[in-house]
């Protein structure tokens, strides 16, 4: 019972750095901060290219679209958790050189771990 308690109190306080360091890596086009928070397997959706891809190939592809679309800003629009408190998303938009785009992030709780589930850039 404590530690249910323990993880109800600090799971809050292990989202929002979380997700400040996964913002700020977007907003860098930082690729091996936000490779540390990738699960094993995420599904990645950049324009023209949608799957789920393994932990590596997935860093590699976000490497890409970071060297296409050089991050200047980001900004988070909107937060939120589920009523289980067990995932996380954001949504946000991301400025790059060849304009901005609507980015999704989906995040879960698995062993005590906020993991990235789901990565989406959308053209807007």
């Amino acid at each position: 019972m404590k530690q249910l308690l323990l993880a109800v109190l600090f799971v809050p306080l292990l989202n929002g750095s979380n997700m400040d360091a996964i913002t700020r890596a977007i907003s860098t086009g930082d690729v091996n901060t936000l490779g540390q928070y990738l699960d094993q397997t995420v599904e990645i959706a950049i324009p023209n290219q949608e799957d789920l891809y393994e932990k590596a190939e997935a860093s590699a592809i976000l490497k890409g679209f970071f060297s296409q679309h050089v991050p200047k800003a980001f900004s988070q629009v909107h937060q939120g958790t589920s009523k289980g408190n067990d995932s996380l998303y954001c949504i946000g938009n991301l400025t790059t050189s060849n304009g901005t785009f609507r980015v999704y992030i989906y995040m879960h709780l698995q062993n005590g771990k906020l993991s990235i589930q789901e990565l989406r850039f959308d053209k807007e």
